[in-house]
């Protein structure tokens, strides 16, 4: 797969604005959007590599597993290891041993799933949790390890049945999130934050990215068009950090102003348009 440097670029977009809504900066009240942007870009490139290898009869499981363990669990097991030692000096004995659970979870990459057992993302409970923000990557492993599994078997009966399937389960997991975030019930609300059938639709939106420029493929060659396109995308996320707030459904129909914004980006945003160069600054490919 080429690189592109852009996607780094976004990369950071997504992940300052999470960072400084949880430093509590009022101009960043929809930071948490952030994440919803990284779910995008993960599913446009997990699908564009594990679809391109499939339909090239070059995709194996293991090599693809032995690949994200090498991306992911690194950085993970430092962190963990780090926040241990943090965690033992200052949490008292019943938040470490909540510790201790979520640790566990963390492991299994299941930790979204005892989080929403627990306790709201946005209660202040929540800041005594130091790896609640592994949620997101228990989401994207359970993708990692879904998605491959069914696109080899849809794809061995007909690979012309991907796409239409994976509009359907967009579809179907999109509506499960507004319905279940617009609920009264609070834990479907937490459901639909934190588990994958209602966050999966976002991933999938990334994967019809891959179809898209796999079936269009002069879409960007128009410079004018770009420019306009990606600019706006830019303007969806920035809108959606800083007018969303913690009352915000989410994930909903709201959702998609930001999710779309970072689709507008990974299509349109080339390195000839202004937006283009501006992901593509050293600082911001950097910090991706």
């Amino acid at each position: 797969m080429k690189y592109r440097p852009e996607i780094d670029g976004l990369r950071a977009i997504a992940v300052l604005p999470v960072i400084f809504y949880h430093a509590d900066f009022s101009i960043f009240q929809g930071g948490y959007v952030g994440v919803d942007v990284f779910f995008v870009i993960s599913g446009y490139l997990i699908t564009s590599i594990i679809l391109s290898e499939i339909f090239n009869t070059t995709f194996s499981i293991a090599n693809f597993y032995e690949r994200r363990a090498r991306r992911i669990l690194p950085a993970l097991i430092f962190i963990s290891s780090f926040t241990v030692f943090a965690a033992w000096s200052l949490l008292p004995p019943i938040e470490f041993k909540d510790f201790g659970q979520s640790l566990f979870a963390v492991s299994i990459f299941s930790s979204n799933i005892l989080f929403w057992l627990e306790s709201g993302y946005f209660s202040a409970a929540s800041d005594l949790k130091p790896l609640i923000h592994t949620w997101s990557l228990g989401v994207e492993e359970q993708f990692y390890i879904l998605f491959p599994i069914a696109a080899l078997i849809v794809c061995s009966f007909n690979r012309k049945l991907i796409l239409p399937i994976i509009c359907f389960l967009f579809c179907v997991s999109l509506f499960l999130a507004d319905f279940y975030s617009s609920s009264q019930d609070v834990t479907l609300k937490e459901a639909s934050f934190y588990l994958l059938p209602t966050r999966a639709w976002e991933l999938l939106l990334g994967s019809l990215i891959f179809f898209l420029f796999r079936n269009f493929e002069n879409i960007t060659s128009k410079i004018l068009l770009n420019n306009i396109m990606s600019f706006m995308g830019l303007m969806f996320i920035f809108y959606s950090i800083a007018f969303f707030d913690n009352n915000t459904p989410f994930p909903s129909f709201y959702t998609l102003l930001p999710t779309i914004g970072a689709s507008f980006l990974i299509i349109f945003a080339t390195k000839d348009t202004f937006v283009g160069k501006l992901l593509t600054l050293q600082p911001m490919i950097l910090v991706g």
